[in-house]
């Protein structure tokens, strides 16, 4: 098996060689952004929206971030091609560089910059029509969680949690209100109107901004507001959205069935447009 080409600081190296010093500060204090870019029979997935919020994540942690929306695309492109790939998730990551362990800033530190893709495919179908389990956890994060960045182990402990509860997720729930999950925003549907929380420290999620406009264009009436958990639970449909989960139903709320315990009809809607929207259908 041919190893993969990653990219890092400049250069397009073998997987294997792609090392990091052991002081950067990614490894020592999580102080580095990130993205994940879908991208579909080779073309980048609202590429533009993923840099927009890379760049509004860097300056929120006050990093200096190296590279323009037309070098994450040139790196984007290149290991695609020299990865042979066409269906594929490209990870990209700025930390504030490698320097002697202390908390402040690094007076002279240079970013280190690391990309990576891998193949990856759409959810199934019979999935999103079945639906998936998910739990609801207390939302133990920090208080930036509209910047996206590589302190996420509240995030991980959450969906080790789902996993050994058998579900697919876990959705955060803080002050009694549902925010998002894990690694997708969190939908929820009342008599064909559909609700979300609010950009109010949750992260800004491409999928959902898209979702957004799709929402719109079906006609379906669509209201930013926070949902308490109790009525949540209660919903007629809840989906999640996100750049690898997509569009995905929800058929059980810890424990308990969803509407009809299977995708429900609102979901699959904005499933299908999604799917156009990227060329999948």
């Amino acid at each position: 098996m041919t190893e993969p080409t990653v990219y890092l600081n400049g250069q397009y190296v073998p997987y294997s060689r792609a090392l990091v010093p052991v002081e950067d500060r990614a490894f020592l204090f999580a102080d580095g952004v990130y993205e994940v870019v879908r991208c579909y029979d080779g073309r980048p997935f609202h590429l533009d929206r993923h840099f927009q919020r890379l760049r509004d994540s860097a300056r929120g942690l006050e990093l200096p971030l190296p590279l323009d929306e037309a070098g994450f695309d040139r790196i984007v492109a290149e290991l695609l091609l020299r990865n042979g790939l066409r269906e594929a998730t490209v990870y990209l990551q700025v930390t504030r560089g490698a320097a002697p362990r202390q908390h402040h800033f690094p007076d002279d530190s240079a970013p280190t910059v690391v990309a990576i893709a891998r193949p990856a495919e759409s959810p199934p179908e019979d999935q999103v029509r079945r639906g998936v389990a998910v739990i609801t956890v207390p939302d133990t994060r920090w208080g930036f969680c509209y910047l996206k960045t590589v302190g996420l182990l509240p995030n991980v402990l959450a969906r080790q949690q789902a996993r050994r509860e058998g579900a697919h997720d876990a959705v955060f729930v803080r002050d009694g209100l549902v925010t998002e999950a894990s690694a997708s925003n969190v939908f929820c549907v009342f008599d064909g109107v559909v609700y979300t929380h609010p950009l109010a420290n949750i992260l800004p999620g491409v999928t959902r901004a898209v979702v957004l406009e799709i929402l719109d264009e079906l006609g379906l009436p669509c209201r930013e507001e926070a949902v308490p958990l109790q009525r949540f639970r209660a919903a007629d449909e809840v989906f999640l959205t996100g750049t690898t989960v997509e569009v995905m139903g929800v058929a059980q709320v810890d424990g308990r069935p969803v509407g009809a315990g299977q995708t429900g009809p609102v979901t699959l809607r904005v499933w299908e447009a999604f799917r156009r929207r990227c060329g999948s259908s």
